[in-house]
């Protein structure tokens, strides 16, 4: 499993708000200036987040996003399969993909199959208020 730029950002960006959670809403521009990201690439991370409520947005004057719950009621798990799809760590076990003639007789899909468990059972396990934590 390859996180990319857009899912390692989306959990920047939910860090970042967590942390300036201050009852208000923040502002892209100033999330976009503390985390080096471009405005262009927010525009396409935070309607994502918006549209499945993980955050809320506010256009105009006195606008801009916010969290939606308490960082520790989000989960990476959560953040990493809306903004990469399924976290599979190899093709045939992607819940999109065309069944595999092979399966029965696939001498490493339980091996697989327990990889990707244990990779979301991990990442379901850390909450976004467990990244605020600077170790």
């Amino acid at each position: 499993m390859m996180v990319s730029t857009r899912g390692r950002y989306a959990l920047r960006v939910m860090i970042d708000l967590a942390e300036h959670m201050d009852g208000g809403y923040t502002a892209m521009k100033e999330v976009a200036q503390r985390q080096e990201i471009s405005l262009k690439y927010l525009e396409k991370i935070l309607p994502v987040l918006v549209s499945n409520k993980l955050i809320g947005g506010v256009h105009g004057k006195g606008g801009g996003y916010k969290l939606t719950r308490r960082p520790e009621e989000y989960t990476v798990g959560e953040v990493l399969r809306l903004t990469e799809g399924d976290l599979a760590p190899v093709a045939c076990l992607d819940c999109s993909a065309q069944p595999c003639t092979r399966t029965a007789d696939c001498r490493t899909r339980p091996m697989w199959d327990k990889l990707n468990g244990i990779i979301n059972r991990y990442l379901d396990g850390v909450t976004i208020a467990d990244l605020m934590v600077k170790e």
